[in-house]
């Protein structure tokens, strides 16, 4: 069977402490992707469920691509003898995780011929890899929080918000994390200064700024505990914050890290804590600042895809050609769709 006939999904896990709160992944695509999580697991555990997960929900053959070596040797190599041994390794010890070992073992025979196996580097580049990195950050950042015995929150992870009724969905985000706002969301984002008309005063940055403000204004008579949420980016995020504040509507700073305007003019980083002084809260999402470029774009990706997941609502400021956006969108549409309004500068 060639290669290019198999569905390719790439799988990982995330885990803080040992055990800690856990979350785990997989994706052949950012539309088609499943995630869960534990409140206390380990990272194996996290890297094992996401294959096992991968497996069951995508029928037919199959390529499992993980950056864990310990889950790829585990099913080519030491399986076998494992299992001749009754599972106990070579030094006499009781196989770890074989709770989770078993039945990954047995989808994997079950289907031996059209599953397949590949290892890549994690956090090499690959856009796959990155996609399930955050989405299973992600996990792992709600499972911090306290974790009941509803069906998103389900003990061993597997558990999905879309598992669960419409109307119970908002709720459960909210108890999973508490970084989550209370009130009606309307995330607003989209293009950089050099798309809008530049960093200067200019009528395309008018022009958007009063457009977001009417939205703003018609859906606070909508959603009477309406909020606008904005990473305060250079471009339609600052744009948003001045529209809210134009149209007393209160709004909350997502900042990806600490110092996020480091890199700005003075005027910019003025404007930027300016902004960061009016908004109602502020929450910053990860600890440390980015030490390179690289680290940068994995950091914003992981605030997009926070800020994605938190919102009821979105608009999108973006000319649908920058296609910078076209993986945000995605993600939004998805995740939102009649909810999502593009807005065009």
């Amino acid at each position: 069977m060639g290669g290019d006939e198999r569905l390719r999904v790439y799988t990982d896990g995330a885990c803080s402490g040992n055990p800690g709160p856990g979350g785990w992944a997989w994706a052949s695509s950012p539309e088609h992707y499943g995630s869960g999580g534990d409140a206390a697991t380990t990272n194996n555990k996290m890297e094992l469920t996401a294959v096992l997960r991968a497996i069951e929900a995508n029928p037919g053959p199959l390529t499992v691509v993980m950056d864990s070596t310990y889950v790829k040797d585990g099913l080519e190599k030491w399986s076998v003898n494992w299992i001749r041994n009754g599972w106990m390794t070579k030094g006499k010890e009781p196989v770890k995780n074989r709770e989770i070992w078993e039945p990954l073992i047995a989808a994997r025979d079950a289907r031996k011929h059209e599953i397949a196996f590949e290892w890549v580097k994690g956090h090499s580049g690959d856009r796959m890899n990155d996609l399930v990195d955050e989405l299973a950050v992600v996990e792992r950042d709600r499972f911090r929080a306290s974790v009941g015995g509803t069906i998103a929150g389900d003990p061993g992870g597997g558990g999905k918000i879309s598992d669960l009724p419409p109307a119970e969905q908002r709720a459960e985000r909210r108890r999973r994390d508490s970084r989550i706002p209370d009130g009606h969301l309307l995330l607003a984002v989209g293009m950089t200064p050099d798309g809008l008309g530049g960093w200067e005063a200019n009528p395309t940055a008018d022009r958007v700024r009063g457009h977001l403000r009417e939205i703003f204004e018609g859906q606070e008579h909508l959603h009477h505990d309406l909020r606008i949420l904005t990473g305060l980016r250079p471009g339609a995020e600052l744009l948003a914050a001045e529209a809210a504040i134009a149209a007393d509507v209160p709004y909350v700073a997502v900042l990806a890290f600490p110092e996020q305007d480091r890199n700005l003019s003075p005027a910019s980083r003025a404007r930027f804590a300016d902004l960061v002084g009016r908004a109602e809260r502020v929450v910053q999402l990860e600890r440390k600042s980015p030490k390179d470029k690289d680290e940068f774009v994995k950091a914003m990706r992981r605030r997009d895809v926070w800020l994605t997941t938190a919102a009821d609502e979105a608009v999108l400021v973006w000319d649908e050609q920058d296609d910078r956006f076209d993986r945000f969108h995605a993600d939004l549409d998805a995740r939102l769709g009649a909810d999502l309004l593009v807005l065009h500068p």
